[in-house]
Order: C-alpha cells, then structure tokens, then sequence
C-alpha cells in the first residue's frame, strides 16, 4: 500500500490533497500543530488515515514528532504560517516564525524522512504565486515562496535519485478564504476568465509526484495569469 505524508494535511489544500489520497486507497498520514486537531481531521479524511502533531516552527522537535513514521512513498509538504506583514508595520516575530516554517521546517522535514523514503518516492513542497506577484503585506510571504524555489533546486541533488518539486498555486477560487469574493480582480485578468479551483491544485501535486521525468522543478497553476 502506497503511504502519503501530509505535513500540513490538517487544513487547507494540504488536506484535500489527504482526502484525494484517502479515497483512492492510500495508508495517509497528516500532520497540524495540534496533535488533537490532526486526530480529529485524520478521523474525518476516513480510511487508514492517521494524525499527527508537528510543528514546524520548532523545527527541533520534528524528528521526534516523525519518529514512529516507517516509510514514505509521497511527502507533500503545505504547511504555513502565512500572514501580511508589511514593511511599514514589520512583525519581526511573525516574520521569523513565517520563514522558519516554510524554509528550515520544510528542509529539516525532508531530512528527518529521507532515510524512510522507498525506492519510487518523490516529494512536492507547496509555495505561492506571490513569488512572482507580490501585493502590500507580502514582503515575507514573497520573500520565503522564492526561497522554495532554491530549495527544490538543492534539494533535487542532497536526495538524488528521490525527486522533488515546488507547486505554485494562484488564488484558489473555492477554498473558504475566496469563494464568496466573486469579482477577485484575478478573474478579468486570467486567460482561462476564472480563479483555479482545489480539484486543480490536487491534481498538480499528484502529476508531480507521479511523473519520474518531473524533477527540480516550480509548477504554476495560476490559469495563466502571469502572461498578462
């Protein structure tokens, strides 16, 4: 049975990408901040579905968190401590905790699990469109979403021949935050004339994960929106 990571599976896209997994058959495994709150998702995703609790921003504690996790044929890697976080307001704080999970918590992920990895496994890290588009307030989250871009690049050579690659997701049209803002200025301005749904994303994390030619490398699912 394939087994699937989730770290960060407990909310947002990560988890609908568990609930994708857990249907077809896979042994799932999420993580959250919260033990309890992983339990209850990973209760709710169904299947063979486990949680567990792991913190990213306390990157010292992930090998212990991650301990009793065997094998790993998927690690997706979704968690974020995303926030706005403009210059002239600067958290500092905030800002530290944001880079030190997508950045340091992302890589110590991998290499607590990459002596766990079989054979065929492949990672995908999750970033974000605001590498190439930054608006007021992402000073931060711009700023670690293009550190996700080197960090597949070294990453694809410190795990050879395990693959890794980065996912870029635009604004996603039906996640909580967005749907029930109908006229988001990205929709007039993107070729396909709407926002990329979870359904979309989802799909992308698989073919990255499946595709054994697909290594190293960033994949936008934005519609096309960068092109104009």
């Amino acid at each position: 049975m394939t087994t699937s990571i989730l770290v960060g599976g407990s909310s947002g896209l990560g988890r609908a990408v568990a609930q994708r997994f857990a249907d077809r058959g896979d042994n799932v495994i999420i993580t959250g901040r919260s033990t309890a709150r992983a339990g209850t998702v990973a209760t709710e995703i169904g299947g063979t579905t486990r949680g567990l609790g792991v913190d990213l921003s306390r990157p010292e504690t992930i090998a212990a968190a991650l301990a009793d996790v065997r094998e790993a044929d998927n690690l997706v890697i979704s968690a974020t401590g995303q926030a706005v976080n403009s210059l002239a307001d600067f958290d500092i704080d905030e800002a530290i905790k944001a880079v030190t999970i997508k950045l340091v918590g992302y890589t110590e992920t991998v290499r607590v699990l990459r002596d766990r990895f079989t054979p065929g496994a492949s990672v995908v890290l999750f970033g974000g469109l605001a590498k190439e588009r930054p608006y007021p307030g992402s000073t931060m989250v711009t700023a670690f979403n293009g550190g996700i871009t080197g960090l597949v690049k070294t990453l694809a050579v410190e795990i050879a021949p395990h693959r890794v690659n980065a996912i870029h997701p635009g604004v996603v049209g039906d996640t909580p935050k967005w749907r029930d803002v109908p006229d988001h200025p990205h929709i007039s301005r993107t070729p396909i004339g709407r926002l990329v749904t979870t359904a979309e994303i989802v799909d992308a994390t698989d073919f990255l994960l499946r595709n054994t030619g697909v290594n190293a490398q960033d994949l936008l699912v934005d519609g096309g929106l960068l092109v104009t």
